[in-house]
């Protein structure tokens, strides 16, 4: 009798297991590869979304500072940051914050974390020093959420030494409360991911954090030093395998603006260890409470799934999103979260390395999730290393879309190895609507087309036309901004949260639309893409359809339902109130 992929999987663990004691034996990333799929016809079919990168025009002239740019000597170079739309001011536009990090010999002048107020005229106004969030180091990852339900949003950034919390303090401004928090690190960790997560739904956000690997400067190989230092036959920098994997944490919210520490009570110390980059928290299982699912480097990725009583139990592999297809660990890196196939249940899809297949797990509504890599046609494509990502609706014709970014982490190869450019384009996977995508390029815009060594993106309408556009960071540059300039006559919706029983920004909050035959659910999620966090306002296309039914589905439980919503509009929801405000 044939296995299916989970059952195989299972089997393979043992496997795996005893080739983690071999890996020093290995390269320094996961060695899995996929030869890259028969790429088929091209449909001929319009796709009216155009993407054009207006960040000069619009303000963004500061390069992200990230490590050397010809060679990297330290992994700590390597792996880049992320960024968030934000609306910080409560002015209903999105403002843009964007992480940075440093050089081994120090930062250039004027290096910091940037935080973009919206001029609501397509430009922005850099206010970071004003909102006294200046900061310079080696940044990872953002989240965003109300942590104190004070109803603004509130920044945690994840960084190599020490992790920070900016509470927003309504006024414009922003305050490191770290340590009054008690987050604050007594010894310096590598955080990576970082999400808001209401675990164990009692109204108030919780935080879980990844961490990468345990690294100091004064330790650390160098390139060509060992065997995980090497790649393709050249020197490069060393890692992440070779170096000591990171330890995730889980802190509980405590009501009071206070955090406490509690990833051994909640079962998170007991899973195995892994290189973890990309957190997401999502109900995967449709129980009403909220998982966590952990992209992790060259090591299995981890899927916890929530027991009701504040604790956790580890389950990627038998659920199917820890290894490929065929029982191998990966080097993830950034998740899209979203319904491809419009069946009512959270996909995902997950970016990996060079020569590698980026994966695409369907679910089946109970957190059981098959590859569907193969089948949905990406694996065409395997020749970039893959960061930020999204399952986003680039179109509006009601079919969610697969975007990703691409840069190299070893800038020194391509004179070597041209194949393997530092450089590389962006890429769209149009959706066809039978489950299957066709990767566009030059088809979707020159901000697609356009080279640049990315990692972290998030979607966001920045100008409130009605469509999504993308903010990226790209290494020793300063970021992208594409606007999509859409034509056509497909229509949208947008559904904005406002928590009240449940937490202020209605993290965990699962929307469904129904719009002719169509259903797609939809999570407010705190991150996704690779360290970065999307506007969050839920945008979903409707295709030719003028009306749509919207169903919510609170982190407390309860359920509203609005039928007969028009399309173009703004929706804006507060908890168990049944007002609804309608806007552009």
């Amino acid at each position: 009798m044939p296995l299916d992929r989970r059952a195989f999987v299972r089997l393979s663990v043992g496997g795996v297991v005893s080739a983690a004691g071999q890996r020093l034996l290995a390269q320094g990333v996961a060695t899995h590869t996929a030869k890259p799929l028969a790429r088929p016809a091209i449909s001929g079919r319009a796709f009216n979304a155009h993407f054009v990168d207006v960040a000069s025009s619009a303000g963004l002239h500061e390069p992200v500072i990230y490590g050397g740019v010809e060679s990297k000597k330290y992994i700590l170079e390597a792996t880049g940051c992320g960024c968030a739309f934000i609306d910080y001011d409560n002015d209903g536009w999105m403002d843009l914050f964007i992480l940075t990090g440093t050089r081994p010999e120090g930062a250039p002048f004027g290096t910091t974390n940037r935080l973009y107020k919206n001029n609501r005229d397509g430009t922005f106004t850099d206010v970071t020093e004003k909102a006294g969030l200046k900061a310079v180091g080696w940044a990872s990852g953002v989240c965003v959420g109300d942590y104190n339900n004070d109803g603004f949003e509130d920044l945690f950034c994840t960084c190599f030494g020490q992790n920070k919390l900016h509470r927003n303090n309504g006024d414009g401004t922003f305050t490191d409360v770290t340590k009054e928090a008690g987050l604050w690190n007594d010894q310096p960790r590598w955080g990576a991911g970082c999400t808001f997560v209401d675990y164990n739904r009692d109204g108030h956000l919780d935080l879980f954090v990844s961490n990468y690997v345990r690294f100091s400067f004064e330790h650390a190989p160098v390139p060509g030093e060992n065997t995980n230092c090497n790649w393709k036959g050249l020197p490069v920098l060393c890692g992440p395998r070779g170096l000591p994997m990171g330890r995730h944490s889980l802190y509980r919210n405590n009501g009071d603006e206070t955090f406490t520490d509690v990833t051994q009570k909640a079962g998170i110390a007991a899973a195995n260890t892994s290189y973890g980059m990309t957190v997401i928290a999502a109900d995967f299982d449709e129980d009403g409470w909220p998982d966590i699912y952990v992209a992790s480097d060259s090591t299995p990725s981890l899927l916890y799934m929530n027991n009701h009583d504040g604790t956790f139990r580890e389950e990627g592999v038998q659920r199917g999103v820890a290894l490929s297809d065929d029982g191998a660990e990966q080097a993830g890196m950034g998740v899209g979260v979203g319904d491809y196939d419009l069946d009512g249940h959270i996909d995902l899809f997950k970016t990996h390395f060079a020569d590698d297949a980026n994966g695409l797990y369907h679910n089946d509504g109970k957190g059981n999730f098959d590859d569907a890599t193969r089948t949905g046609r990406v694996g065409v494509e395997t020749r970039y290393i893959c960061w930020g990502t999204g399952i986003v609706d680039l179109d509006n014709d009601g079919y969610p879309d697969l975007f990703l970014t691409a840069g190299n982490v070893y800038p020194e190869v391509e004179r070597k190895l041209p194949q393997y450019a530092n450089k590389n384009p962006r890429a769209v996977f149009r959706n066809l609507g039978n489950g299957t995508f066709e990767e566009l390029v030059e088809q979707a815009g020159p901000g697609v087309a356009a080279a640049h060594c990315s990692r972290g993106c998030a979607f966001g309408d920045f100008d409130n036309d009605g469509d999504v556009d993308i903010l990226i960071v790209n290494l020793n540059e300063p970021p992208s901004l594409l606007r999509n300039d859409l034509s056509g006559n497909n229509h949208w919706l947008k559904v904005k949260l406002i928590g009240t029983k449940s937490n202020r920004s209605a993290i965990g909050a699962r929307v469904l639309v129904r719009y002719g035959a169509k259903t797609q659910a939809q999570e407010v999620l705190s991150q996704s893409s690779y360290y970065s966090s999307n506007d969050q306002r839920l945008h979903f296309g409707l295709g030719l359809e003028k009306l749509a039914d919207v169903e919510v589905r609170w982190p407390s439980g309860l359920v509203e339902k609005f039928r007969r919503v028009a399309a173009n509009q703004l929706m804006t929801i507060k908890e168990g109130s049944r007002t609804v405000a309608s806007g552009k």
